[in-house]
């Protein structure tokens, strides 16, 4: 994020009241200290929203800086979704320099961080995705996955490991990284500020096409973190908090396909379906057009059903399950234990228990094969582990009448 000096930061007292402002709203997480917040990027995010109100209540939008903001919210989000995002850190495509060029210039006039800095958290994102080494986990609420995780600090230690050698390789990357607060501050607002000093709006470009595209372009980001991980459907697996939504794809430029993104991370798009929103993936397919985007990485039709396939049955796995279990009351170990030792002869299989005390003299391998199971989990071996007899459907039909309950955890 871009340098703030300290003399603007609030005072001690200041400090303490923000601290906890942003546990109460659910930003941070409670026990966060206030040393332990980023004051630095807590500014940029609270204050840019407030210059840009500022701006709309004093500064009337002209047409032409309303086109000048369009073009660079674009600009800029393009840079993160298809240059941050697609092209570093996940290398879906390879590109010619000069559209590098434009995406690293207009990922740094996003004010989201350097390349090297944005790539870093992302691919350990990916590789550590729902758990504590996760930047931006999200099972630690939505307003922490969505920009929470910048206001605290995070020590390196903390987040999961993340491979940028080929990152540090980058002339362009190093050189971006090094000059970042330049580029960010030149490209982000004294750019669209001089562009609209050309008719006369000068103080418009800075608000609409500097400080709202900046704050648009943030939670358009921010989403795909938060909303992504939260609402939508899971059309490819339930492995992980990703959702797809066309809702969420139309707010971000593309990236809301995200459960689909989350399972094949090298493919160049996003919506793979041509009616798809992906302004993103048609961006990369334009410029294939030309040579100047290649290498485009992308998974085949039979992989992307399969995972399909696989996700319909475990849905229907579910539901069957559901059906099964019906009324039946959880039961623990504990209780199983219990029961046993007064008469009862309680089995688990495939999550139910299983009451085989009236069927251990009828059971065809003899009585003790059952009793040398009781108060175990016998799934295995009714399932045809261990040498054993893999059961047949009449058999699991009467495994179905001596359920008890299910186990508990």
């Amino acid at each position: 994020m871009m340098s703030i000096p300290s003399t603007i930061l609030a005072p001690s007292k200041a400090h303490n009241n923000t601290a906890l402002i942003l546990k109460k709203t659910g930003f941070i997480q409670s026990g966060t200290s206030k040393n332990e917040i980023n004051w630095v990027h807590t500014a940029m995010l609270t204050i840019s929203p407030i210059i840009a109100i500022a701006g709309l209540i004093t500064t009337k939008l002209n047409f032409y800086t309303l086109i000048l903001a369009l073009l660079m919210y674009l600009w800029t989000g393009l840079g993160i979704t298809a240059g941050y995002h697609r092209l570093w850190s996940h290398r879906a495509y390879s590109a010619h320099w000069t559209v590098r060029l434009f995406l690293m210039l207009g990922g740094a006039g996003a004010f989201e961080g350097s390349a090297k800095w944005w790539c870093r958290n992302h691919r350990a994102h990916h590789r550590y995705t729902d758990t504590e080494k996760d930047p931006y986990n999200a099972k630690n609420g939505f307003w922490y996955a969505h920009m929470g995780w910048m206001l605290r600090k995070q020590p390196a230690e903390k987040i999961g490991f993340a491979d940028i050698s080929d990152l540090n390789r980058d002339p362009m990357i190093q050189f971006q990284h090094k000059h970042y607060a330049i580029l960010s501050i030149g490209i982000g607002l004294v750019l669209p500020t001089l562009i609209a000093a050309l008719w006369g709006d000068a103080l418009g470009g800075y608000f609409y096409a500097g400080v709202w595209k900046m704050v648009l372009v943030h939670h358009a980001t921010f989403f795909v973190n938060s909303l992504a991980h939260y609402w939508g459907d899971k059309p490819f697996s339930d492995h992980h908090t990703a959702f797809d939504s066309v809702i969420t794809a139309v707010l971000t430029l593309g990236e809301g396909y995200h459960n689909y993104h989350h399972e094949f991370p090298q493919d160049y798009r996003n919506g793979i379906e041509f009616y798809h929103y992906d302004p993103t993936k048609w961006l990369i397919s334009f410029l294939n057009l030309f040579g100047l985007t290649y290498n485009l990485k992308f998974i085949s039709r039979d992989e992307i059903k399969k995972a399909q396939l696989q996700m319909n049955q475990r849905t229907l796995d579910t539901d069957m399950a559901k059906v099964q279990r019906g009324n039946l009351p959880e039961i623990s170990w504990d209780q199983i234990k219990q029961r046993n030792e007064f008469g009862d002869c309680l089995v688990v299989i495939g999550g139910f228990v299983i009451d085989v005390k009236n069927f251990v003299h009828e059971h065809p391998g003899g009585r003790q094969t059952l009793l040398n199971f009781v108060g175990t989990d016998a799934t295995d071996l009714f399932n045809g582990g261990q040498e054993a007899h893999n059961h047949s459907k009449e058999a699991r039909k009467f495994l179905f009448a001596l359920r008890v309950g299910t186990l508990k955890n």
